[in-house]
């Protein structure tokens, strides 16, 4: 869906539809993140989801023969890959951030959808979103605890020169 011009302009109800929306998702997505310590906040999702939005309605606002929308979300990708790539880092032979960089590029495609109007499947996956931030946990979270229920695995032979 191409959107108009009107979708750029305060007077108009598209506009703060967009706005809400982002807001709304990029929020929501932004308090789990802020709950857990994370760097990836409530205000740096909700400026990652309406930034792009915006950028998104703006190149799809031009009359398709003097423009090619479609360049505004290359470009989004690339450039949010840069971004996220950016929070991965090593340490200590481990690399720390990589849920954080999936998630600053789901929080562009949130407002991708919604810089093209697409702001019911915005919320839609907003919550798929939240679900496999906190429900993929809680499944972790169990395996962890019937792990340790049944024995780690892992066992010691003690030799008379140390550990085996």
């Amino acid at each position: 869906m191409i959107i108009s011009p009107d979708a750029l302009s305060p007077l108009s109800k598209v506009f703060w539809l967009q706005l809400g929306t982002a807001v709304l998702s990029g929020g929501a997505i932004g308090v789990e993140r802020q709950l857990r310590g994370k760097v990836a906040g409530v205000r740096t999702s909700i400026l990652i989801c309406l930034g792009t939005a915006l950028f998104v309605a703006m190149g799809s606002s031009f009359p398709t023969e003097h423009a090619d929308p479609t360049r505004v979300l290359g470009q989004v990708v690339t450039g949010i890959g840069f971004l996220g790539a950016g929070v991965i880092i090593s340490r200590q032979g481990r690399l720390v951030g990589v849920t954080t960089a999936a998630l600053i590029w789901m929080l562009a495609a949130l407002g991708s959808l919604i810089g093209l109007g697409y702001l019911a499947a915005a919320l839609v996956i907003t919550v798929v979103t939240l679900f496999v931030l906190t429900g993929i946990e809680k499944l972790d979270r169990f395996r962890d605890s019937a792990a340790k229920k049944r024995g780690s695995g892992s066992f010691a032979v003690e030799t008379g020169e140390g550990e085996v």
